[in-house]
């Protein structure tokens, strides 16, 4: 089987009303999706998604004419194109469709098969009141979620402390909860400072009171000594990672101690074929590898996968939190039958179709297709 040719298509839809996400300060109002497909010889097309595939024109020439499975080479010269310009990483999404593809399996089973389901948790991200977040919660709670992850934006931290403080009230043990302080990363647009060390040991320790499962990057992605320290300063488990770039990064992170729990991105950071690597070395040192997943469809599609190949944690990211956030906004560019739903006692369950295990919605994206990529207001 022979590599014929790679397209790089945009898309688009216009969400009405915006989703004001807590991680970025200006209204979504639209969502935008890249694909990428992989053509063959042999009839086989593979699809990936996830960035926007930045600096990849001109690098067609070292795929076309090469055996898809020749993965370690591709995911090398992704790599490369990686440091020089952007995460192509998509790219190795789609020939891994491909492999499945052709082995007839589904791409989880070629990586470790570990389990075919994981628990969900409720991974939100508007901004609303703790009483609406409450409330949001015990109806979470009845659609049979085990966890939920409350996300931090107020400019005063006690207000976000006491967002966690209605839900716990309203849902008392019933599930457990993640927050995310969102000080990692920032939007290119976002100049507002960060916490420093001594601000995230005094959130820890307030979450700590509230019984948090864990407190989601609360410093600077690069701030690897920091974050070891804070690990040691409090009795919550420490997340993050979910933008960091190369598997290097997660060597020292790991090597430090920074982290109880990292969340490398698949379509983000790696691709399978680097995340896997980054997932054995994280776990061999007796740290949990957790997936982030808030892109779109096929981005949770492919990190459900991983995650049931190889991860012992105990839950998975599901973006989800209507009416801003719905299934139908998050996985617009699949057919709805493939879309990634939550079972009635909490479960996110791996396709068992061959490769990604989805088929794209056509009409959808005749509907949405843009002709540059968009990249927000």
């Amino acid at each position: 089987m022979k590599i014929t040719g790679i397209e790089i298509k945009q898309y688009a839809k216009p969400l009405d009303p915006p989703f004001l996400a807590s991680w970025d300060p200006n209204p979504r109002v639209k969502f935008a999706s890249t694909i990428v497909y992989v053509y063959t010889d042999e009839g086989i097309t593979g699809i990936g998604s996830g960035d926007l595939m930045t600096g990849f024109a001109g690098h067609e020439k070292f795929f076309i004419g090469k055996d898809p499975f020749e993965m370690e080479n591709h995911n090398k010269i992704i790599d490369n194109i990686d440091f020089h310009y952007g995460r192509c990483w998509p790219l190795d999404i789609a020939l891994w469709d491909i492999i499945g593809k052709k082995c007839g399996q589904p791409i989880y089973k070629l990586l470790g098969g570990k389990q075919d389901k994981i628990k969900a948790y409720c991974s939100c991200g508007a901004r609303i009141p703790a009483e609406e977040r409450a409330e949001k919660a015990r109806e979470y709670v009845e659609m049979g979620f085990k966890a939920m992850k409350i996300r931090f934006h107020h400019e005063d931290v006690r207000e976000d402390i006491k967002v966690v403080e209605a839900v716990r009230g309203a849902i008392g043990d019933k599930m457990e909860i993640m927050v995310d302080g969102n000080q990692a990363w920032k939007m290119p647009w976002d100049v507002e400072r960060i916490w420093d060390l001594k601000k995230a040991v005094k959130v820890a320790r307030e979450l700590e009171k509230l019984g948090v499962y864990w407190l989601e990057e609360p410093l600077h992605h690069a701030d690897y000594d920091n974050l070891a320290r804070l690990r040691e300063m409090t009795d919550i488990r420490i997340a993050g990672g979910e933008m960091n770039r190369r598997w290097h990064d997660f060597r020292d992170l790991a090597d430090k101690g920074s982290y109880d729990v990292y969340q490398p991105d698949t379509v983000l950071c790696g691709g399978f074929t680097r995340t896997k690597k980054i997932a054995d070395y994280v776990q061999s040192k007796g740290a949990v590898f957790c997936p982030h997943t808030w892109s779109n469809g096929v981005g949770l599609l492919a990190n459900l996968h991983m995650a049931c190949a190889v991860s012992d944690a105990e839950y998975l990211e599901y973006p989800f939190d209507p009416p801003v956030w719905t299934v139908d906004r998050r996985d617009y560019i699949l057919k709805e039958e493939d879309r990634v739903l939550v079972d009635k006692d909490g479960y996110m369950h791996v396709p068992q179709k061959p490769g990604l295990g989805f088929e794209p919605d056509e009409e959808a994206l005749k509907e949405y297709e843009i002709k540059d990529y968009y990249v927000g207001e």
